[in-house]
């Protein structure tokens, strides 16, 4: 028997208004993650990956709104939640790992006040104690590898590493076992070792807690080695979804193919290393037909005049006009 989704994201379309006109961001995003399940955003800088996140935990700019579709957690419509109502959701139901731990940790409090702040106010006013608070504070501290914890608590940002603040931050966002836990791309300001430290512990976290996770990164590999599923994100739109076996297997879109072909190897030399040609459009100019056909190696005539359906192929989901008799046309839907 399959578990209800944690999270199911229907038709959301993200917009930003400016002063030179409004840009739509995301458009007809859809997917669902389930208890236990990591799911992987990739794209390039500029295809959106930042905005899902945000979008998702309503903490876009002013000028940012999630402008159709929905966003349902553990059954509830979040766009129609008032402000009062989604802080509440936030850091109970939903946390987030931000991508520099710096900026997300205020370096005027130490961790203890930061951590134990986040616990009562999530806490029942007839079940508040400091005490109990700065206990589960050092207990996960403990849990995400940092020694000493019980002292270390006293400490200030600072006067950490860049990796145990990653590690500070990740265990602030699991404090009131949240079921759906968004990092994005929490490992990019850290080294390749602390990379591999941060991502084996939130496996582990993921294991123990069945936590739903949606994980959101510019690194193809760290998705096939931590995600269960994956949606390859073009200027706003998926442009490809499907098991991280399957896409990294047989991609189908030619933007996922051209992913692929630009990691480093070293069984490829200089010479030989890919290059996508080229940019992410400007999504404030008028385009026609699909997005990324000037970029692309096997566009033709229809590619630039007729946006691509999201249609079925296999057991993934592909936007290209190479598959126009792959199963029905999906209308958008989630698989």
């Amino acid at each position: 028997m399959t578990a209800d989704p944690v999270l199911n994201v229907v038709g959301m379309e993200v917009k930003y208004h400016t002063r030179i006109g409004t840009l739509t961001a995301i458009r007809n995003l859809n997917f669902s993650i389930s208890p236990g399940e990591i799911m992987g955003i990739v794209g390039e800088s500029g295809c959106g990956k930042s905005t899902v996140a945000s979008a998702l935990m309503r903490l876009l700019p002013l000028n940012g709104e999630i402008s159709a579709g929905q966003v349902v957690l553990n059954g509830r419509d979040l766009c129609k939640l008032g402000s009062e109502q989604m802080r509440l959701v936030r850091g109970r139901e939903m946390s987030m790992i931000f991508q520099d731990a710096m900026t997300s940790l205020n370096p005027v409090y130490n961790i203890e006040k930061q951590m134990t702040d986040v616990i009562l106010e999530h806490t029942p006013k007839t079940e508040k104690s400091k005490k109990k608070a700065f206990d589960s504070a050092v207990k996960m501290l403990e849990r995400v590898g940092i020694p000493d914890a019980s002292t270390r608590i006293k400490n200030f940002p600072h006067q950490f590493s860049g990796g145990m603040r990653q590690r500070i931050m990740i265990a602030t966002a699991l404090l009131s076992n949240p079921s759906l836990l968004i990092a994005d791309e929490p490992t990019s300001a850290l080294d390749v070792t602390l990379e591999a430290q941060i991502n084996d512990l939130l496996l582990n976290l993921r294991d123990e807690r069945q936590t739903a996770m949606l994980y959101i990164t510019h690194n193809l590999g760290v998705i096939a080695q931590l995600c269960d599923n994956v949606i390859v994100l073009y200027a706003g739109s998926i442009a490809e979804s499907g098991s991280v076996y399957q896409v990294f297997k047989n991609p189908l879109h030619p933007y996922t193919e051209a992913l692929l072909k630009s990691i480093p190897s070293l069984n490829k030399n200089a010479e030989q290393l890919y290059m996508i040609k080229g940019m992410v459009p400007n999504l404030f100019e008028k385009h026609s037909g699909c997005l990324f056909a000037p970029r692309c190696d096997y566009a033709n005539e229809k590619c630039k005049k007729i946006v691509p359906p999201l249609v079925n192929h296999g057991e993934s989901r592909v936007r290209c006009h190479k598959y126009p008799e792959a199963g029905r046309v999906m209308n958008e839907q989630p698989a």
